[in-house]
């Protein structure tokens, strides 16, 4: 048997001039700038498409002939220099949000199981991913001092393509890790970084990738190692690995890996950004290293891990959140049991909801709140579902008091804005206008675009989408050896006026792709109608277990073979962030038909909002926000249904009675010669709407103000001092847990009248038996408000209460004044809490309601 071979390669002998390119390359800041796309296209244009935008596999195939030629190349030399002067201009930006304030050796660490940064980059799935990339193109520019954490797949997500019958198939090729833009990790002597992590046959062995974004770096673990087991290198192999054995694997990896590739590297997570359950197992060693690095205790450090934690859900339905049977985990728990001295099983219940039944599972999202005080959604309809949704974490809480927030998703504006469209807004709006997306005078000169400026440059972008669809529809059925009349007729389809809508995403059954093809009658007449027609253009992967998705797809690709819509309606396959751009940038309309509530947020129609397309979309995620009759379409009023096959009707036909009744009126309204006046208006209106409202700009900013900033200033106030006020916190939390039990409230008394008048007062009273607990620790609150017919509240708050008497040690009397500011039928009661911070109020079981009589 031959030896094992040991790879290396070679790479061209760039001229000194151009030396920058490989520098460049290996940089994703090129990604979104068109200047240096242009850079790298202009070298070879074919090969640069046919290479799918991969700059450091592409400057390998360039002849050493053709860099010779540009190193001579006076105008591209010149073009070279100016990206060079951007990009090192770049490095010389202050912080926009200097109220983060860390060490040079500190960070935000941002950990993700997914990136999706650039189609070149197979290391995402779907929404998740092309978020995280997003986040952290948007902190380089901020100039955030963030670490992204991930894992290196070697196959990545998988690449789709249809059968003759139109069902999908999946194939999973190899990322070559030498035709990537990343590099290993080494110390400051130059020495790979390497580090070790607990796997359930043993210590697995995990090296270390980095990759720049800008001015922030993503590193990437990786197992595919000559001294693991091939079962531990394969850990590493497919992202979302179907396997629970290899999902939980992963999930260390990621968690506990991350983190001790920090130290290794000697920088600190100051702040932890989790995002979603699969990152929860960082907490663990997190908290492991305030130990060690403070010489503090489990009960300590966790006070500190978890003001200055943040866990970001991005799951709208409980059944999409990782759960693993429980015997799973408990090996990887063990040594942290010991470390912490509490026992394995208090670690176990950290993953379960508090007081429930055992189920035998492992709740990834529960365990990762016990880490975070700062947990939020993505959207504000997502942050009402999941309050809802994990109500059961904090019991005896209403929903509108469980502290799980929201912080509305936002897309990276320069990664998916077309060049074209680019171009008009450096025009009208400044050169440099995407660095000021704050200024609230610069995006709303859109509307001094000229009408004819903007619509000429949008049927540009909707030719280079047609274009495009064409070249990947011809090697789709070259592949499937099409005869020549079936090739000749795929060459032509689509037309370049037409009204073009776009519908991509992953095909889950609640992203209701289908719902269009409810009335095929219907949509047929307005595919065909010969003065006004449609065309629909579909795109997106089912899961490779998701039988219904993938039957939704072969109903699309069967319609799509009709003789008579069949130059109209297409599908895409392998669906990935290019055929993306390409349709963000072209859409007229983006269709948009999720079942309400289960879409967290959405981001592709903020892409396409940017880029002036208009949405047609249910009022579900950002929708809700973004909506507004000047600039979209709602489909129905936003309701939900029991009844799906009842809701799919309705939703439905109103669908098709918005696009025969005012989307294709609307589109086809050329009077006198002129463009889509109307139309255009809506147009500028998505667009300072994206801009403005929904760019990872503004939600990066947000992270900052809400999340960060105190994050990272909880951190140095509690380690300050010898640890000193976390060292109170865990005493105190510690007391109000042994003592809780103890505390006791009669029903609240009310002085006066049971009915007012608005403007009117009235005091409430009550007894409170705090046992051994004291007055300074606790705070007795009013919960008053409006109730329903279900004599459930309805946006309701509370009012300190102040003390009024102490009749003896322990019992007390309380007192608060209410004044009537609206008229209507309320109700009040009171609790006890604990005084002080945020974390401490909402531990769970720290909270007694009033009862008994008065």
């Amino acid at each position: 048997m031959m030896e094992e071979m040991q790879i290396y390669k070679v790479y061209p002998a760039i001229p000194e001039g151009l030396s920058f390119l490989n520098y460049l390359a290996r940089n994703l800041w090129w990604c979104w700038n068109h200047e240096a796309i242009e850079l790298f296209q202009r070298i070879h244009p074919m090969q640069w498409e046919a290479i799918g935008k991969n700059p450091v596999a592409f400057l390998s195939n360039i002849s050493q002939r053709r860099f010779e030629e540009l190193s001579k190349d006076e105008s591209f030399l010149g073009h070279l220099e100016r990206v060079k002067a951007k990009f090192e201009r770049m490095f010389s930006h202050v912080s926009q949000i200097k109220e983060i304030d860390l060490e040079p050796k500190e960070t935000i660490a941002y950990f993700s199981m997914e990136f999706g940064l650039h189609e070149s980059l197979p290391f995402f799935a779907g929404g998740l991913g092309i978020l995280a990339g997003d986040h952290l193109k948007a902190a380089s520019s901020l100039g955030i001092p963030l670490t992204g954490m991930g894992l290196l797949f070697r196959e990545g997500y998988f690449r789709q393509f249809l059968d003759h019958t139109g069902w999908q198939q999946e194939t999973y090729p190899i990322n070559d890790v030498f035709d990537l833009p990343v590099q290993k990790l080494k110390d400051t002597s130059g020495f790979e970084i390497k580090i070790a992590i607990p796997g359930p046959d043993g210590v697995i062995a995990v090296c270390v990738w980095q990759l720049k974004i800008g001015k922030i770096r993503l590193l990437l673990l990786d197992t595919n190692l000559s001294e693991n087991s091939k079962k531990s290198r394969d850990i590493t192999s497919r992202l979302y690995a179907s396997h629970d054995e290899t999902r939980v694997a992963q999930e260390i990896l990621l968690g506990i890996g991350g983190i001790k590739v920090l130290k290794a590297i000697d920088v600190f997570p100051t702040v932890c950004h989790m995002n979603e359950g699969h990152c929860s197992f960082a907490g663990l060693e997190r908290i492991s290293i305030i130990m060690d690095r403070y010489h503090l205790d489990f009960q300590t450090a966790i006070q500190i891990c978890k003001r200055s934690g943040i866990f970001t859900t991005h799951t709208p339905v409980a059944a999409g959140h990782d759960e693993f049977p429980k015997e799973l985990i408990l090996p990887y728990l063990q040594p942290y049991a010991e470390k912490f001295a509490v026992s394995v099983e208090e670690l176990l219940s950290w993953g379960e909801p508090h007081g429930s039944e055992d189920t035998g599972k492992f709740s990834m999202f529960v365990f990762g709140v016990h880490f975070s005080g700062y947990i939020n959604g993505v959207s504000h309809l997502h942050g009402l579902v999941a309050r809802k949704m994990w109500q059961s974490l904090w019991p005896n809480r209403y929903v509108e008091e469980i502290p799980i927030f929201h912080i509305t998703n936002g897309v990276h504006i320069c990664s998916y804005l077309s060049r074209n469209k680019n171009a008009l807004l450096e025009r009208y709006l400044a050169s440099d206008w995407s660095s000021k997306l704050v200024d609230p005078n610069l995006i709303p000169r859109i509307d001094n675009i000229e009408d004819a400026d903007l619509w000429h440059v949008h049927e540009l972008d909707r030719s280079n989408l047609i274009r495009k669809c064409r070249q990947l529809l011809l090697k789709q059925y070259k592949r499937r050896n099409a005869p020549r009349n079936v090739m000749d007729e795929v060459a032509s389809v689509l037309e370049h006026r037409c009204l073009t809508i776009c519908f991509a995403r992953r095909f889950a059954t609640y992203k209701r792709a289908g719902l269009l093809f409810k009335d095929t009658r219907r949509l047929t007449r307005l595919i065909t109608d010969e003065a006004r027609p449609i065309q629909l253009i579909f795109a997106g992967k089912a899961h490779p277990n998701d039988t219904q998705g993938k039957e939704i797809i072969k109903e699309i690709v069967d319609f799509a073979k009709g003789a008579d819509v069949r130059h109209r309606v297409i599908f895409i396959e392998n669906y990935d962030i290019n055929i993306a751009r390409y349709m963000v940038q072209g859409c007229d309309v983006w269709l948009n038909t999720p079942r309400r509530p289960n879409e967290a947020c959405g981001t592709s129609g903020m892409k396409a909002s940017a880029n002036g397309g208009l949405n047609l979309s249910i009022l579900d995620g950002w929708w809700c926000e973004g909506f507004r009759e000047d600039r979209g379409w709602r489909i129905a009023n936003g309701d939900v249904y029991e009844d799906h096959e009842y809701q799919d009707e309705v939703e439905s036909q109103a669908l098709f009675n918005l696009l025969e009744n005012e989307v294709v009126p609307k589109y086809y309204d050329r009077r006198r010669g002129n463009p889509p006046l109307t139309w255009i208006k809506m147009m500028k209106e998505a667009m300072k709407m994206a801009l403005i409202n929904f760019s990872s700009d503004r939600m990066v900013r947000e992270y900052s103000e809400k999340f960060y900033i105190p994050a990272s200033r909880n951190f140095k106030r509690l380690t300050d001092d010898s640890s000193q006020k976390a060292k109170e916190l865990a005493r105190r939390q510690s007391r109000l847990t042994s003592l809780w039990g103890g505390i006791r409230l009669l029903k609240p008394t009310l002085i006066t009248a049971d009915d007012f008048t608005v403007g009117d007062t009235f005091r409430i009273t009550i007894k409170v038996f705090l046992g051994e607990l004291t007055s300074q620790e606790v705070e007795v609150q009013v919960y008053h408000g409006k109730i329903k017919f279900s004599d459930e509240p309805e946006g309701s708050r509370t009012e300190a209460m102040w003390l009024q008497e102490t009749i003896s040690e322990g019992i007390h009397i309380y007192a608060c004044t209410i004044t009537c500011s609206d008229s209507g039928r309320f109700g009040y009661t009171a609790r006890v809490i604990p005084k002080g911070d945020d974390v401490l109020k909402n531990t769970p079981g720290l909270i007694t309601w009033a009862h008994g009589e008065a």
